[in-house]
């Protein structure tokens, strides 16, 4: 069996803030066409490696997007193989939620250029997924948080990608559309879509296919989110503060006084 197409690899990046390391030495790779979580305590590192793998922060060491150096890839190429939900997106109130998530198909518009059909079918669909189809003529002002959640996904989608990158893309939304997007995300992979979501709620990141396990900027694990060694990691970053059980067919993190 030929081993599997790697949609990202980290080699030996490092990366520092306000000039203190926060990454160290990390190697990791991404499988194509699988759902990847991130996960650690608080200070881990998730989101700054997450960040240098959308090549939004100086590193050093070397990050590469289908065995290609991110760095030396055209913007606007890799804009649109690489889609990017960060926390906290920010975008003006005033626009139309059509209008916000039309913005994931500039890299596929040349300068000036009116959208094209595939356009308008592309937002439509992100729209639609994400269940913000009836809001599209209200103004982002106007939602709220978790609404508002749901449109930037919307954008992110809208983009068609063949990776996608989350941080924290559960925030502000109730456990019904947690549920949403734990389904949207496998109808991406079975598109052969990449995504790479740094996730809290270790519950969730459970279902994904394969697990990075981090700690003090650091990857102490990565495997399959249903390896016994996959959980016994996880417990170990939370000080034993979690236990992984199986419960009706699927892997839950309960807490442990």
């Amino acid at each position: 069996m030929s081993a599997p197409q790697m949609a990202l690899r980290v080699c030996d990046v490092r990366v520092s803030l306000d000039g203190q390391e926060v990454l160290h030495d990390v190697d990791v790779s991404f499988a194509s066409g699988r759902w990847t979580s991130i996960v650690g305590p608080n200070g881990a590192g998730k989101s700054t490696l997450l960040r240098a793998l959308a090549g939004l922060l100086p590193t050093k060491g070397s990050v590469f997007l289908f065995d290609q150096d991110l760095q030396a890839l055209d913007h606007k190429l890799r804009a649109q193989q690489l889609s990017w939900l960060g926390q906290n997106e920010s975008a003006s109130d005033d626009l139309r939620v059509w209008d916000v998530a039309m913005l994931g198909r500039m890299p596929h518009q040349d300068w000036l250029a009116a959208p094209s059909a595939h356009d308008y079918a592309a937002v439509e669909t992100a729209l639609k997924a994400t269940q913000a189809w009836d809001w599209r003529e209200r103004s982002l002002g106007q939602l709220s948080g978790g609404e508002r959640q749901r449109v930037l996904l919307a954008r992110a989608m809208a983009v068609q990608a063949q990776v996608m990158l989350m941080d924290e893309p559960l925030a502000n939304l109730d456990p019904p559309h947690q549920v949403d997007w734990l389904e949207q995300v496998r109808c991406l992979t079975s598109q052969n879509t990449t995504v790479v979501s740094v996730l809290h709620e270790v519950g969730m990141a459970l279902h994904a296919d394969d697990m990075v396990v981090m700690q003090a900027g650091r990857v102490v694990h990565q495997g399959a989110c249903a390896d016994a060694a996959t959980h016994r990691a996880v417990e170990d970053v939370f000080d034993k503060r979690i236990a992984i059980h199986l419960l009706d067919g699927q892997w839950v993190a309960v807490p442990k006084l």
